[in-house]
């Protein structure tokens, strides 16, 4: 990883704008409908220091080689962040290309190497992204003090969130309704074929492994747990995985996906009352 991504709250906060022109007109487009303070300077004011006093975030955006250079040195007395046009070794952070769901931003850069190529990899990405999913983050974030409530366990929280994200989006009366059961909805479990090569591995596995807070791997599958498990997850042993142990997480809410099962485990957890997944590269 090149640059580390990072999220600046913008409530309250003061964002300068420095220069006139396409390059300035960008990067105020990227706040509209923010709760952020925008401060636009002209090339004239975008060379006095005192200008930039009190900015949490600074753009110098001109197509005036000249004025950047010298809009940077002026705007370093602030303290703050400071990105320039164009200009990667004089910015301390890069303009990501961004999707905006309201509380969901999405976010992707490419440490101002190929710009072209975020802004491609964007539009990919948002015929992904449900219109409605800042309104879902919306409702968790409203409840999350009686989600916090009903589930005090982080990993029985996260079990319950994550199944409430991957069905329909939830209202805040159906959310009521599951706070007041307390009852975690069971796990699953997916069993997943070594595959001849990384890149056969099929999109239903790589949903499966993304899903899990457990992942096995024996030591030829650590490759996809590094490519596709979360990195929050919990790594299990894959030498001494146990069928009743596994069938006890599960119950308990927990997603569980192993690589390569031994073949005696398998059969195990084949006669389990409980909802099991297979997963075949070539047959899913």
């Amino acid at each position: 990883m090149d640059a580390f991504p990072a999220f600046f709250p913008l409530a309250g906060a003061r964002v300068v704008i420095a220069g006139v022109g396409e390059p300035a007109e960008a990067r105020a487009r990227l706040f509209a409908g923010s709760p952020a303070e925008i401060v636009r300077l002209d090339e004239t004011w975008g060379l006095d220091p005192d200008a930039y006093q009190g900015a949490r975030l600074i753009f110098i955006a001109s197509l005036d080689d000249d004025f950047n250079r010298q809009a940077e040195v002026a705007a370093r007395t602030a303290g703050a962040p400071v990105n320039v046009f164009d200009r990667p070794h004089l910015s301390d952070f890069n303009t990501p290309a961004i999707i905006d769901r309201d509380a969901v931003v999405v976010a992707v850069g490419t440490s101002g190497t190929a710009p072209l190529l975020a802004q491609l990899l964007r539009g990919d990405l948002e015929t992904r992204i449900p219109a409605e999913i800042g309104e879902t983050a919306r409702v968790l974030g409203d409840e999350r003090e009686r989600i916090r409530a009903a589930f005090p366990d982080l990993a029985d929280r996260r079990s319950f969130l994550r199944a409430v994200l991957l069905g329909p989006p939830p209202t805040r009366e159906a959310l009521t309704v599951v706070l007041g059961a307390r009852r975690l909805p069971e796990g699953r479990i997916a069993l997943i074929d070594l595959p001849d090569s990384d890149d056969l591995l099929s999109l239903r596995a790589v949903r499966a492994l993304g899903a899990a807070e457990m992942v096995a791997a024996p030591a030829a599958g650590e490759s996809l747990l590094a490519r596709h498990a979360r990195r929050d997850a919990t790594r299990l042993d894959h030498g001494a995985l146990e069928a009743a142990s596994i069938i006890e997480r599960v119950r308990r809410g927990r997603n569980v996906a192993i690589i390569a099962p031994p073949d005696n485990l398998a059969a195990a957890l084949g006669g389990a009352e409980t909802d099991i997944l297979r997963q075949a590269p070539e047959a899913r």
